[in-house]
């Protein structure tokens, strides 16, 4: 069973709010168990089989080697979905109570720190499986040797097993981020941001995956999630006041950043608009997957290079606040001894004359007391 997160004492009434927010966990990993259990029965085994294994396979031969077997998408995926959807909330709820929960108690958070601590360790742990696991996909399918085969052979609708399976856990870890919101009561203001990106992600992979893209796709989850990684290395460093290895995360981070938005516009335009072409047709042909006409390929690499130039222009304009923060904080420091100065002489013009004398005397006896004392 899931680890169940009690906040209070008290247990609050059943089919309340608190009462699932604190028992999600087992909730759903019942629910995950009830498809898994029927795997064992003959009678619920075809039904089972749906949410569990992968769908719509169009190998030709008997061959039982998953490694070997081709598989199409369709509408039974949205069964796999939502089981890994299932698995993807236990999941996080493991990472959350015997991880970071364990780490925050240790270090001592801010509530906003605390938050972005908990979105950063998940985020963390997310990139750098899919990293791993797409480029060990990349490997093995030679794309870094052969960068032909991103446009060669299209349209690339027979996945092998572990591509379809990856692209699954991409789409069922994005829709699981919008129950999140509610299970870690997320705060109004931070919710802007993580429905933006989950969005984003699953708006971008679902579209790759649907038009049989998923090979330039692969390659460019594979940099952006490196990139990401290495960002939430730094925060995390940063949280826990190790302020050098921090700084130096985050510069490791912004060239990173620029270099892989330059990669991804790269592989996009030789996919697109060069690869692409040279097996362009006029009309769809979407009974065998085939969507290489002029109007998708244009539009495709168009929302690339916006997606590329939208990070980007954030990132420029992140740290030119940045740099206009430091100045005025560095102005702020230099000018509290300069207003004191000028406080005292609009003080001093302020005295009428007779004071005034009566001032620098009593400043010039005082200096002179002072110096001999000095002597």
């Amino acid at each position: 069973m899931a680890p169940r997160r009690s906040k209070s004492s008290k247990n609050p009434p059943i089919l309340s709010h608190e009462f699932f927010i604190q028992n999600h966990a087992d909730i759903v990993s019942c629910v995950a168990m009830v498809f898994v259990i029927g795997l064992m029965f003959q009678a619920t085994s075809p039904v089972a089989s749906l949410f569990v294994a992968m769908q719509h396979n169009v190998t030709q031969n008997d061959t039982e080697d998953a490694d070997f077997s081709l598989y199409t998408y369709g509408t039974k995926d949205m069964f796999a979905v939502f089981f890994y959807f299932l698995i993807c909330i236990v999941i996080h709820a493991v990472i959350q109570e015997y991880i970071l929960d364990k780490m925050n108690r240790k270090m001592h958070l801010s509530k906003v720190k605390h938050s972005l601590f908990n979105e950063s360790g998940q985020l963390l742990s997310f990139y750098l499986v899919s990293a791993v696991w797409g480029a060990d996909i990349i490997l093995r399918e030679s794309y870094v040797t052969n960068i032909n085969q991103l446009w060669e052979e299209y349209p690339h609708s027979q996945l092998p097993f572990i591509v379809k399976f990856y692209f699954i856990i991409q789409i069922s870890y994005w829709l699981h981020c919008y129950p999140e919101l509610y299970f870690q009561k997320t705060k109004k203001d931070e919710m802007g941001s993580r429905i933006q990106y989950a969005t984003m992600y699953l708006l971008f992979i679902t579209v790759a995956y649907v038009l049989n893209f998923s090979r330039v796709a692969l390659c460019m989850l594979v940099l952006h999630y490196t990139v990401e990684f290495v960002f939430h290395v730094a925060r995390l460093l940063y949280f826990a006041e190790k302020t050098e290895f921090a700084n130096t995360g985050f510069m490791i981070f912004n060239v990173l950043f620029v270099l892989v938005r330059l990669g991804s516009i790269t592989l996009a335009v030789l996919t697109f608009w060069y690869g692409l072409e040279q097996s362009s047709q006029d009309t769809l042909d979407a009974a065998n997957g085939n969507f290489n006409t002029k109007i998708i390929r244009i539009n495709c690499l168009a929302a690339v290079c916006i997606l590329q130039a939208w990070m980007m222009w954030n990132f420029i304009t992140f740290h030119l606040r940045k740099l206009r923060e430091k100045s005025a904080a560095a102005k702020k420091t230099r000018s509290p001894s300069k207003k004191k100065v000028k406080a005292l002489d609009e003080d001093f013009s302020a005295l009428p004359e007779v004071d005034q004398n009566n001032a620098t005397e009593n400043g010039s006896v005082r200096n002179r007391s002072k110096s001999k004392k000095g002597l």
